[in-house]
Formats: C-alpha cells, structure tokens, sequence
C-alpha cells in the first residue's frame, strides 16, 4: 500500500508539473492511472485532496486557478518549484544542522531530515556535514503535546483553529476558538499566541492545557498578524514575570521552592511556616492556586482576594 501511494503522488507531481495549463479534478482522473481505479466520484475526491494535502505537506507548490466557467484547475509551476542556487559557508550548515537536531526527539525529525536532503541536492557541498560540525551541543526542545503539530500547521496555513482549553483555576475546560499566530517554547513548556474570536482579543495558551483533539474551524483570518508577535513577553506578563509591586505571603516549610527562588526576603515563623516577600504581577494568584493548602496570602488585600475566588472556584467543580 506504501508503494501504490507513493507511486500514485509522483505520478500526481509529474502531472501537475508537466501540464501547461491547470488541470481540472476531471482531466486528473483520466490521466493518473490510480485514480482511474476509483470506485466511485466521492472516493476519487477524498483521494485527490489526501494527495494534495500530501505533495504541499513534501513542498510542492500547487496554485489553484478558477476559469472563466467557475471550474477549479490546478497547475505546479515549474519556477514556483525550483530552488534558486544555495551556497553555505561551514557556519551556516553547521547552524541548520543544530536546527535539526532540535527535533531530533518530536515528530518533526523526519521533516527536518527531509529539509536537510533538499539542501543536498540543491548544492549544499558535500563536505560538509551539519550533523557533525559542532557536535559537543546538542539541543533538545521536547514536544509531548499532541496539540503541537496540528497547531504548527495551522499557523503556517494561517488556519483559525477550534479545541478545548482548561485554565488554572477551571476544573473544566472551556472551548475556544482562536486564529493561531505563532507557538514558543518558554521555560520547558510550549505556548500559543493568537486571537481569541469569542473574546475579541490577543490571547496565549499553554499547549498541556489543551485537553483533546485541535479542529480547524473556518477559512481565512478575521484580525491581521502582527509583524511581531512577543510570545514570550506575553507569557511573562501574564505568569507575573514582569513585577511592579511586592506581595507577603506565608508559605509551608519545605514547600513551595519556585517561590522560595523568587523571594526577595524570607523570615521564618516558626510551627512550620515561613513568611515570603516576593514580586507581584499579573497571573501571580493563578500560580499561587497551584500550592494548595501550602500557600496563605498576607497583603496586598487585592491579591488574597482574586486567590481566594480561584480556591471557591475549584472547590465548586
């Protein structure tokens, strides 16, 4: 079956490159002979655009032209298709191979194996060899979120995106529906920025809170992407990173020591409790819900407030 598919996409290239005018769903079918096999209209159309999908997923770009008549054609240009001339010096193979060592442990190790080939055959030399330069570093960046991939593919095909999302202080998650922007990966954990339809606003969320299966939802974005999308800046602001003001907290002894390496003073109490001063900024209540029965809010009132509503809020369910 592997080798009747693959058979069926180059022969699917070759045509679509070949053709000196797009080619409509009909002049396919009778010119690609796996698909002359197929048992009926419906199961040539679900076949047709798997292998679409699948020559655009290897970097085949296939345009789309609408004729006078309305009919749909497709057409793969040859210089749309072709690679200027690459020339690397060491340092830029040397950097493209940490690039793909990166992903060496997700899903995207094959592809980027595949990107290195490419380079290969369009005239990176062959003594040079990216896995090999530098070898003492070896990045990793893991990705064990399912919800990665689809959303990596959804922000390079500017594709809004649908999926089920539990905040910090929900028991529950709550669906979203968002135009993906760009993924980052910040201090271990994945995060995505983009637009929230439902709230009409700029929103990040983190990927291992993505409970279930990403659905694309829609065509086309309704806000314009940024030039520049702080992912990273975001993140910190929210998760209380960037800090104006001090709160006092008392904490457990022998807990909580994310918050003991932030603390700007620490004082011991006695009976088991210490007393904390640490920086405040926003999203620092959703993070100290995280330390349970460990953690009691001195001042500012504010904060002990919003930290409270979020304990009332999980105890409900």
């Amino acid at each position: 079956m592997a080798i009747a598919k693959a058979e069926r996409l180059m022969n699917l290239a070759l045509c679509l490159l070949g053709a000196r005018r797009p080619l409509s769903k009909r002049e396919l079918r009778g010119s690609v002979e796996a698909y002359l096999e197929a048992g009926s209209d419906d199961s040539f159309n679900r076949m047709f655009e798997r292998d679409k999908d699948d020559l655009r997923e290897l970097g085949l770009v296939i345009d789309t032209v609408e004729n006078l008549d309305g009919e749909v054609g497709y057409l793969a240009r040859r210089d749309s298709n072709r690679l200027p001339p690459i020339t690397l010096d060491a340092e830029e193979a040397a950097a493209l191979g940490l690039a793909a060592k990166v992903w060496q442990q997700a899903r995207l190790a094959g592809a980027a194996s595949g990107a290195l080939q490419k380079l290969r055959a369009a005239g990176l030399p062959e003594d040079v060899d990216p896995y090999e330069a530098h070898g003492a570093l070896e990045p990793r960046i893991p990705v064990h979120e399912a919800a990665f991939e689809p959303l990596m593919l959804a922000c390079r095909d500017r594709r809004p995106v649908l999926f089920e999302y539990r905040k910090a202080s929900a028991v529950h998650p709550e669906p979203r529906h968002v135009e993906p922007w760009a993924l980052e990966c910040w201090r271990g954990h994945w995060y995505l920025a983009g637009f929230d339809r439902d709230r009409g606003a700029e929103r990040v969320f983190r990927l291992s809170r993505i409970t279930g299966r990403v659905r694309s939802r829609g065509t086309g974005f309704t806000v314009p992407v940024p030039d520049v999308v702080t992912v990273r800046e975001t993140v910190a602001s929210w998760a209380g990173e960037i800090a104006d003001r001090s709160a006092l907290i008392r904490l457990r002894s022998g807990s909580g020591y994310p918050l003991r390496a932030k603390a700007t003073a620490v004082r011991e109490l006695g009976d088991g409790w210490d007393e904390l001063e640490i920086p405040y900024g926003h999203g620092l209540d959703a993070w100290l819900v995280e330390f349970g029965p460990d953690v009691v809010v001195l001042e500012p009132a504010e904060l002990r407030a919003d930290v409270v509503e979020r304990l009332r809020a999980v105890a409900k369910g």
